[in-house]
């Protein structure tokens, strides 16, 4: 028999789909064809493996060579392939034991000589292989990656020739090292470095307990930068999952990973000169953006309104549905995009409208053109919008207060509110759906009229209505007492509230 099936596994989007790849020697004129759809990569691959064979010490059989990968309607690109094609041809001439391929996916470039090059975004594959139990064999230079995912069914090899003496048994393929699951991530910096604005420092604890988006608006040099950078050192850990899903963009996006520092949270900051494509991911072949490798972690867009407005809107469908959808004429794919959102700006060109200390020179309709930058739907999604004064120079130097607790303090509360929110609904209190909301934030007869009247006068949408009940779910928490929401949570998240 002259047919040889060996797995291996395709990049689409955020997942890894399957490929068996069949390799079927026949009679006929030496030569190699590749069918499956395959990229310019893909179909150069005859040529790799065919010279990579022969530098082994194996024979390339003269014969006609039929290689297809499966499923047809998928795109397949990369050099990824290179190795599970290689050992199909050696099993279908029967150079290797077919029945050692039967568990096991191969992903892998090939070099000339054998040896085997790294692949890109190979975390995906290799999460996608673990869950369905068989073994994978990766080049040893992804064993970075590999050690995230775990030890037993990743297996790492050097070498064409190494992987064929393990088929043959006469060898073994090393394990990667696990990585430590229970090193906290490395230290960031620290709220007490954050002198004054306790209103501001008030927010971001609500922000990180909840999962709320939240625009801080001031003079220039008055802290929202270093306020915005502390926000991943308050939040909860990530769990395994979502350190793994955070990594496995990082991976797609060709970045490096780290595994002394994987479940720290991401912390993007985009300029503000990056296009539509840069912020939401794209290209011919579907890469991910920055909302994308924010996942899980925080999206810092300093200097707002400079972003142009078309790159704004953009963000309105993944606020709200955690994903991006990419659509291209030939290739689809989805990334996850849950992200926190923290914007600031200042509050008017010159940045100094309301400071006691500079004039502003802005006219009333350099104001409003400015501030009109920002769409009242992308705004309407924000929870917390936050005024960060100028802090006298006097309080720089001053002993820190009592509410000017370092990081470690302001965790703790954020992580004992947002288990309330996890044991209660399973999620945090800014993804509540709307059933959710009506049982978590049920409110008295009082509260519920005062509520009403209150936003009915400042003619709120009712987008703004149910986030003003999550912010408010989300301050009842971090207050503790009896757990229901009272009119002095609502007023408070109603001060945060930009109608």
């Amino acid at each position: 028999m002259s047919l040889a099936v060996t797995l291996s596994r395709a990049q689409e989007g955020a997942a890894a789909p399957q490929v068996v790849v069949e390799v079927h020697l026949s009679g006929g004129l030496p030569s190699t064809s590749i069918v499956g759809l395959p990229e310019a990569a893909v179909r150069e691959a005859r040529d790799r493996v065919r010279v990579a064979i022969q530098n082994t010490a194996f024979e390339y059989p003269s014969r006609r060579i039929t290689v297809n990968l499966a499923p047809a309607e998928l795109p397949k690109d990369g050099g990824r392939f290179d190795l599970a094609i290689a050992l199909g041809i050696l099993a279908a001439g029967s150079q290797v034991p077919r029945e050692r391929l039967d568990d096991c996916e191969f992903l892998g470039e090939l070099a000339l000589s054998g040896e085997l090059r790294p692949v890109p975004g190979i975390l995906p594959a290799l999460i996608r292989a673990r869950r369905c139990g068989r073994r994978i064999v990766v080049p040893r230079a992804n064993a970075a990656e590999a050690a995230l995912v775990g030890e037993g069914d990743i297996l790492l090899a050097d070498s064409l020739a190494e992987v064929c003496a393990w088929l043959r048994g006469q060898g073994e393929l090393a394990s990667p090292a696990t990585a430590d699951l229970d090193t906290p991530p490395h230290g960031g910096p620290d709220m007490r470095d954050v002198r004054g604005q306790h209103q501001a420092r008030r927010a971001l604890e609500i922000a990180a307990a909840g999962g709320h988006h939240i625009l801080l608006i001031g003079p220039p040099g008055t802290g929202k930068t270093m306020l915005a950078e502390r926000l991943p050192g308050i939040m909860p850990a990530m769990t395994e999952s979502e350190a793994l899903e955070s990594c496995a963009i990082r991976s797609l996006a060709g970045e490096p990973v780290d595994p002394a520092d994987w479940r720290r949270r991401p912390f993007r900051a985009p300029h503000h000169t990056a296009s539509g494509v840069a912020l939401v991911g794209g290209g011919s072949l579907p890469r991910p953006g920055e909302i994308s490798l924010a996942h899980n972690g925080v999206l810092f867009l300093d200097e707002l309104p400079e972003f142009s407005r078309h790159v704004l809107e953009v963000l309105r469908e993944p606020l709200e549905s955690g994903q991006i959808a990419i659509s291209r004429a030939a290739r689809q794919a989805t990334f996850p995009a849950e992200f926190q959102l923290v914007a600031a700006m200042n509050p008017c060109p010159c940045g100094y409208q309301g400071d006691p200390l500079h004039e502003c020179r802005c006219t009333p309709d350099q104001v409003a053109r400015y501030r009109t930058k920002i769409s009242g739907p992308l705004l309407d999604r924000i929870d917390l919008c936050v005024e960060v004064p100028r802090v006298p120079i006097a309080d720089l130097s001053a002993p820190r207060g009592p509410h000017d607790d370092d990081t470690a303090t302001v965790r703790k509360r954020v992580v004992a509110a947002r288990e309330k929110a996890l044991m209660r609904a399973g999620q945090p209190n800014a993804e509540l759906s709307v059933v959710n909301l009506e049982r978590d934030c049920a409110l008295p007869s009082a509260e519920r009229e005062w509520l009403e009247g209150v936003l009915d006068k400042k003619g709120a949408s009712a987008r703004a209505y149910h986030r003003i009940l999550r912010v408010a779910r989300t301050i009842a928490d971090i207050e503790g007492g009896p757990g229901c929401v009272e009119q002095v949570h609502l007023a408070e998240a109603m001060h945060y509230r930009r109608f």
